[in-house]
């Protein structure tokens, strides 16, 4: 490869000539070593490197961060954060799977050392009481108190702050997430922040002038990236810094009762305000990559002013969009709109939550209830791609990044998740079992233990059907056209041999619309009308599918229930 002499070369008018060929004969040789570098990567690494995903882009802004060197500590480091005011949540599962998704890329482009940590920031005060705890009376005693000393309401650990740092690392081991835990207290009280904090301080002047540009008038004159803990309550205080001593590495504050108090900002005496928390962190820690959502990018912009005062880059990272509603409004936990991650996870597996993250995460994409069938069935699309393509489409595949290139045994499902669905609407399934005694008809070599991904799936779909199909369905009688075409279907059915394949199937649906009625066009009204009249709901998968694992006899006897009115006098 060799730099194409169309190239672009500065204008000899603007630029004298002289400099102009420097330019040029730099950019030439900077060029061809990237070149002669990429030539003399193995193929593996080139096909990785071509892959334009999002998460290898960003994999790629972590190498050009790093300048290709490994960093001093010796591994790169990629963060995630944790607000124990509450418990774990889709947000936190975002986050982590996510993360988790750039750092498998980037450890297929590079052989430094990779790893994750979650950091808590249990330091903080709780502000306020959460609407899902037991003794909401002994945390509203406690306001204003590291959540590592608040009492857990809860009874079963030494603070409220623990027992969340408990839940979110069982909830990080559930989906099986390679993390390391940090605890904001651990590291302020051992003295791991103090060589940053001492630094913060000596440019305590210069921090508040990259903060306060964003602060109202009545906080600018106040504001602090120190927040004092104090000596008497232990409380976490909102107050103003009245004095800095860099000699002594102390700051003057008026404590709760109004007595003048000094404190060292080192040894856990003080916490740092949020921004400049964010920041400490990317700066102590040298954290090399960090993910936060579309509405912490100002927060982010201004921790990163703070890192570069203090001396080093921000980490690479992107901010990702937010979820919204089934109206296209934002989700708010106070309005209850959203759809919570033990919601999704009644009704379908954590696989396809992860990648329901994976797509568009640039994008606001909404969030309810009806988009799980979807999104189980893309998944299911791409589980079943994988096994089967070669390296440079295997990167583009979501399911790459879900399971790290390999798919667990027994991670398949031949049969859609619309498809189990209609299945259970039409045999009225209470549990999975009903729908196993269909499927095991229609591919005699599946079992539960032989497919248990597919088991997974049935047991989902009773539940899903009974909880949103269900209570919705509205059967309805056919028009004139439809049953025409629907007695023509059933006469079809009949002559075609037990076990007829799929296409054989679905050549007969397709006729009997449009030999009764329904042009090409209008092919559409003519399944619609299927699943209204036999199925109770608008929409369906192939229906020639629904009659191979339904059954031919089956089907034909639906039709007749159908055409008599027997459903829709039943619902």
């Amino acid at each position: 490869m060799a730099l194409s002499p169309k190239s672009p070369r500065p204008s000899p008018k603007v630029i004298p000539v002289f400099i102009s060929r420097l330019l040029y004969k730099f950019a030439f040789e900077h060029w061809s070593m990237i070149c002669y570098q990429y030539v003399m990567l193995d193929t593996d690494t080139q096909i990785a490197l071509a892959c334009r995903t999002w998460a290898f882009e960003e994999a790629k802004a972590v190498v050009k961060r790093l300048n290709g060197k490994t960093p001093a500590k010796g591994f790169v480091l990629f963060e995630t954060g944790y607000g124990p005011s509450g418990l774990p949540h889709i947000g936190t599962f975002g986050e982590n799977c996510r993360t988790t998704m750039v750092m498998r890329a980037f450890r297929r482009i590079s052989d430094i050392p990779a790893k994750i940590i979650c950091f808590s920031d249990d330091m903080d005060g709780l502000r306020k009481v959460p609407e899902n705890v037991p003794n909401k009376e002994l945390l509203a005693a406690n306001l204003g108190q590291p959540l590592t000393k608040v009492p857990d309401p809860f009874g079963t650990h030494d603070s409220f702050g623990r027992h969340n740092n408990a839940r979110l690392r069982a909830f990080l081991d559930t989906f099986g997430f390679e993390y390391e835990f940090i605890s904001s207290t651990d590291y302020y009280k051992s003295g791991k922040f103090d060589e940053t904090l001492l630094k913060m301080l000596a440019a305590h002047d210069k921090i508040r002038e990259a903060v306060i540009p964003i602060l109202g008038e009545e906080r600018a004159a106040t504001y602090s990236p120190f927040l004092p803990l104090s000596p008497k309550t232990g409380k976490v205080l909102q107050v103003e810094i009245t004095g800095v001593d860099v000699s002594k590495g102390t700051v003057k504050f008026i404590d709760e009762d109004g007595t003048p108090t000094e404190v060292p900002v080192t040894g856990g005496n003080v916490k740092a305000q949020w921004r400049a928390d964010w920041a400490l962190r990317w700066y102590a820690l040298d954290v090399d990559y960090e993910m936060s959502g579309v509405d912490l990018k100002s927060a982010a912009d201004i921790s990163a002013k703070i890192v570069k005062i203090l001396g080093k880059q921000r980490p690479a990272g992107f901010h990702y969009d937010l979820f919204l509603d089934a109206k296209g409004e934002k989700i708010s936990k106070s309005k209850g709109n959203g759809l919570t991650i033990e919601e999704w996870l009644t009704y379908a597996p954590h696989e396809s939550l992860a990648y329901y993250m994976f797509i568009r995460p640039t994008s606001a994409k909404k969030l309810h209830f009806d988009v799980i069938p979807k999104a189980v069935d893309e998944y299911i699309q791409f589980i079943e791609k994988l096994p089967s393509q070669d390296d440079k489409a295997k990167l583009e595949n979501p399911a790459w990044y879900i399971h790290n290139g390999t798919l667990p045994n027994g991670q398949h499902s031949p049969i859609s998740f619309a498809l189990l669905l209609n299945l259970a609407s039409a045999a009225n399934a209470q549990d999975k079992e009903t729908l196993w005694s269909y499927i095991k008809m229609h591919k005699p070599g599946l079992s539960p233990d032989s497919a248990p991904f597919l088991d997974r799936l049935a047991g989902y779909a009773v539940k899903y059907y009974e909880d949103f199909v269900l209570p919705n369905k509205q059967y309805r009688m056919p028009d004139d056209r439809e049953r025409k075409a629907m007695e023509d279907l059933a006469a079809r059915l009949e002559k075609v041999a037990d076990g007829a394949d799929l296409d054989t199937l679905q050549t007969e649906v397709f006729a009997a619309g449009k030999e009764n009625g329904y042009p090409k066009e209008e092919l559409r009204n003519w399944f619609q009308a299927l699943y209204q009249v036999l199925l109770g709901q608008s929409e369906g998968p192939r229906f020639g599918s629904f009659i191979q694992l339904y059954g031919r006899d089956k089907t034909i006897a639906l039709i007749r229930k159908g055409l008599s009115g027997d459903l829709a006098k039943a619902a």
